[in-house]
């Protein structure tokens, strides 16, 4: 329980730098966040409103603690109808702690503002609409990495300074050199432009588009091939690497050589007692790949028009939409997070004689 505590409490702390830090970046951004808001309608009455219910017209300390109260479950709402705070008790809150002249005291969820290019449409619609995609694309290509990576470094392992050894290497170290906006641009080309005809691959899509009536969304899973092969590239190459050298390192244990006096076949000796005892190194890159998947996705869903998080965060720098940017970044750290829990959680099956204090 110990453990468990300390983890919640380093998740908050970690989330509280983020927020800190994402927020005082994006603010010091060019620009006047009542005029996106209002785009080219705006007049100084309007301005002035705006910049009001949004508490613009104050210090970005003062904006920045206003921040941290519509994040924290636990926070104080002014009883005043022209004040953002009150507008969105009703929408977020879960339960009413105590009630005063000036302010409720609530329990709710977190609240990651609007959009200032897309009017009345939460941060939290916009993620929870886009997320999935990115997701849905994240396993797809962290299946492929592990299907393909573990495959390439137990078969370099085991045909250890071969040439079939050497070029699995060659191919791995070329994999992670090449960066992933490059790989996308050059599948997209090749396999969506070029060879169309013989793939039926398209250049760009995502994952649900609408039909030839623009009536319904239809799934479209041949969009996922490209940008998850992509995506996947890099890890590859890392997994690969990392299996063959855990798994040679593993080899030249003396348990294994006890495995081997017992009679026991080769291909038994890795399959029960090898690969297990090598994953732990793997497990540490996927664990780090698949979160980095969810952020390093940006490139490659924005150059295949994914619609997902990435592409998301993309559109939102080039409109200057800070409140998405802001609600974006902190997702992606949160999944960081979750996603170090779990594998410490891995670990402990993996290898018992691991312990978490």
């Amino acid at each position: 329980m110990f453990w468990v505590g300390k983890k919640i409490f380093n998740m908050f702390l970690t989330l509280f730098g983020v927020v800190t830090i994402v927020f005082f970046l994006f603010n010091v951004l060019p620009g006047d966040p009542a005029q996106m808001m209002l785009d080219q309608n705006e007049n100084t009455d309007q301005l002035m409103i705006i910049k009001k219910k949004y508490g613009f017209d104050k210090p970005v300390s003062v904006q920045y603690l206003y921040y941290l109260n519509d994040l924290s479950p636990l926070s104080f709402h002014l009883n005043d109808p022209n004040n953002l705070s009150y507008l969105t008790i009703d929408k977020y809150y879960f339960f009413k702690i105590a009630s005063f002249e000036k302010f409720n005291l609530v329990i709710k969820a977190p609240y990651l503002r609007e959009s200032y290019q897309k009017n009345g449409i939460s941060v939290s619609e916009i993620i929870k609409n886009t997320l999935p995609n990115t997701i849905v694309l994240a396993i797809a290509s962290i299946f492929i990495a592990i299907v393909i990576g573990l495959l390439l470094g137990i078969f370099s392992a085991i045909n250890k300074n071969s040439w079939i050894d050497y070029l699995i290497q060659f191919l791995s170290t070329l994999g992670m050199s090449i960066p992933s906006f490059f790989s996308a641009i050059i599948f997209a080309w090749l396999f969506g432009y070029v060879l169309s005809d013989l793939t039926g691959l398209n250049m760009t899509g995502s994952l649900y588009e609408l039909d030839d009536y623009g009536e319904n969304m239809t799934l479209q899973l041949k969009n996922l091939i490209l940008p998850s092969l992509v995506l996947g590239i890099r890890p590859i190459a890392v997994i690969s690497q990392m299996m063959r050298n855990s798994l040679l390192k593993v080899l030249s244990q003396n348990y294994i050589t006890t495995a081997y006096s017992k009679g026991l076949s080769k291909f038994n000796v890795i399959k029960n007692h090898a690969i297990k005892n090598s994953l732990n190194p793997v497990v540490t890159a996927l664990s780090g790949w698949f979160a980095s998947m969810l952020a390093g996705s940006v490139f490659v869903e924005y150059i295949f028009g994914w619609n997902g998080l990435g592409k998301e965060i993309v559109d939102s720098l080039n409109n200057l939409d800070v409140p998405v940017l802001i609600g974006s970044v902190l997702t992606i750290a949160m999944i960081f997070i979750l996603i170090n829990i779990f594998v410490d959680i891995i670990y402990t099956w993996l290898d018992p004689r691991i312990k978490f204090n």
